[in-house]
């Protein structure tokens, strides 16, 4: 084999096994995260450990901390996945219009939005306690929040209902106080009833009793 070629192979073997360690760093992140969100979850961010972290993504110290500095610096980085999800919500708003279909439309993305506090609502809750200290990450989830808010601000304003920042504040507290209690361990809610009341109190009360 010619020496350019059996360069261009190597780089090529390279560039895959790197590939592949990159592929398996990610899953080994997203497997601590996972475990670090059921662990918060269950015992509470200030009582959980690194040790109970390691313990349920079934790894060891070593691994823990070649991805994260402490369970603070774990914390900053789930913020900014959560944040990340939010915002993607944001975008996600559909049109709502005033009749039934519009009523199947918010009921889906209403589902989509219970998903999302359902994975993060440890996070949620942290940003709420002010125990996301690094600011730029507190930002983030500030701003993903507003820009939920921007949107289904735009979809009342769309069917001539109103839109004015009150109506606007007490639909998300609506909604996260809601998404709170269909998320929380301690109550038995079932999932899609609780989903169909509360999409059909959202449209009534926000998209069909103040359409014009």
């Amino acid at each position: 084999m010619a020496e350019g070629s059996h360069t261009t192979s190597s780089r090529g073997t390279g560039a895959a096994r790197e590939r592949t360690l990159r592929a398996q760093g990610r899953k080994t992140r997203q497997r601590l995260a996972d475990a670090a969100l059921r662990v918060f979850a269950a015992r509470g961010y200030h009582q959980a450990r690194v040790d109970d972290i390691v313990r349920a993504a079934r790894t060891s110290h070593g691994t823990f901390y070649l991805y994260f500095a402490n369970k603070e610096d774990l914390l900053q980085q789930l913020a900014a996945d959560c944040a990340a999800a939010l915002e993607a919500l944001a975008g996600a708003v559909p049109d709502i219009g005033p009749d039934a279909d519009g009523e199947a439309a918010l009921r889906t993305y209403l589902e989509s939005f219970v998903d999302t506090y359902g994975r993060y609502g440890v996070v949620i809750r942290a940003w709420m306690e002010r125990q996301v200290t690094d600011r730029t990450v507190d930002r983030l989830g500030v701003q993903a929040f507003t820009h939920i808010a921007q949107a289904l601000a735009q979809r009342l304003a769309a069917v001539g209902a109103p839109h004015d920042p009150e109506t606007v504040a007490a639909l998300m507290a609506m909604l996260e106080r809601t998404t709170y209690a269909m998320t929380s361990r301690d109550l038995a809610l079932d999932r899609a009833g609780a989903l169909d009341t509360l999409a059909a109190v959202v449209h009534r009360g926000f998209f069909v009793s103040g359409a014009a």
